[in-house]
This record gives structure tokens, sequence and C-alpha cells, in this order.
């Protein structure tokens, strides 16, 4: 057959058979388009891009190098206290670590724990100011990034985006629930004596919020 007539033979045929055809056609596509589909489960380990940031391992195998660089640099709450009431900037240069708000500090103490709310404690501690209110979040909710800037180990650089350095953050927070507070009954410490190394972001005068890293109930 010519093309002459191939192209006189497709102009006869009628307008149904033609949709027919291109029916078919899209049937075909869709049926190979399917048969070079690979389905994955959104979390699963084929669902990882890889050298992609994964928060789960890097809280796992960052948390404990982390938590001892803050036990090491930890300093007295009340000699911390007097440093920062004498002259700031020198207890800050000398104890502290500068970051994007205020300084991080590490620090170290035996407290009475006082009363809680939202499982934020207030602590008393021997040699501190009353009028410096000294307090630590026990979870169930952990929040801020005092942990992983308190040390300078961590730092924007070291990842892709902002997304992935706030969850770095998250990661390592979400350690201390496991690790540090998993086995403490955190809703009923008021009255109890607890030893405890964390860190904080002094920005408010007379107020401290710390994030542990190790607690001891005595």
């Amino acid at each position: 057959m010519s093309a002459n007539t191939a192209t006189r033979t497709v102009a006869r045929t009628s307008p149904a058979l033609r949709r027919l055809i291109g029916g078919g056609v899209v049937v075909v596509l869709v049926i190979a388009m399917a048969l070079n589909t690979k389905i994955v489960k959104i979390g699963s380990q084929a669902d990882a891009t890889p050298g992609a940031f994964d928060p789960a391992t890097y809280g796992q195998s960052e948390f404990p190098k982390i938590q001892s660089a803050i036990e090491a640099k930890a300093v007295d709450a009340a000699t911390l206290a007097a440093a920062i009431a004498k002259d700031p900037a020198a207890a800050a240069k000398q104890y502290g670590l500068a970051a994007d708000i205020g300084t991080e500090y590490s620090v170290k103490f035996t407290a009475v724990v006082g009363k809680g709310n939202f499982g934020i404690y207030f602590m008393k501690i021997a040699g501190v100011p009353d009028n410096l209110f000294v307090r630590v979040q026990m979870g169930p909710a952990i929040n801020g990034t005092a942990v992983r800037d308190a040390t300078g180990q961590i730092n924007f650089g070291q990842f892709t985006n902002q997304i992935d350095y706030q969850n770095a953050g998250s990661s390592l927070n979400n350690e201390i629930k496991k690790q540090v507070l998993g086995k403490i009954d955190t809703k009923n410490l008021t009255g109890k004596t607890v030893n405890v190394v964390g860190s904080f972001q002094y920005v408010v005068p007379n107020s401290w919020l710390i994030t542990p890293v190790k607690v001891e109930v005595q």
C-alpha cells in the first residue's frame, strides 16, 4: 500500500474507530507506565534518598558525644550565677559560648525540685539567689536548641539546609526523652532531690530554662 493510499484509508476511517484506536494507545501507555513504576512506602528504607539527612540515626549517634561534651563543660550553678551577677560579659567569655541570641552555658547542680507546670520544674539550688529562677524541662515536650548549640561542635555549615539543621536539634531532644528521662517519673518530682547536668541559652537575666542531658533522682 502506498503512502497516499494509507492516508486516504485513515481519512475514510470513521470518527468512532479513530477514537477507539486513540483510546487503545492510551491504555497501552498506562500499562507500560504501571509496569515501570516502583511502589515505595513513605518512611521505608527504600524511600530514603542515599546521603539524605536522617534525624533518627543522627540523634542516636551524636547525642552521646554532645552529652559528654556538655558534662565536661558544665559549671557549678552557684559559681556561674555569681559570675554572671558580677560581670555578664566576663562570665560569657570565661564560661559561655556565643550564640545567635545570647550566650550558651553548660551547668550542673544538685537541687530540690519545686512546683512544675507542663513538665517544667522550678529548682531550689543551694548558693543560687532566690531571685534567679532556674527551671528544667522534664518532658514530655523538650523544646529549643540549647543542647544542639551548647558545645560549638554542631553548626549550620554541616547541613544541607535550615530544615536539616533544625531537625538535628529536634533529634537530640528526642534522645533526651529516650535516654535521659525515659526511666524517670517526671510527673512526680516535686520535693525530690535531683542531680542535673544540662545547658541553657542565657537571654533574660534572672531566668534559666535548662535542657538536661543527665538527671539523677536521689
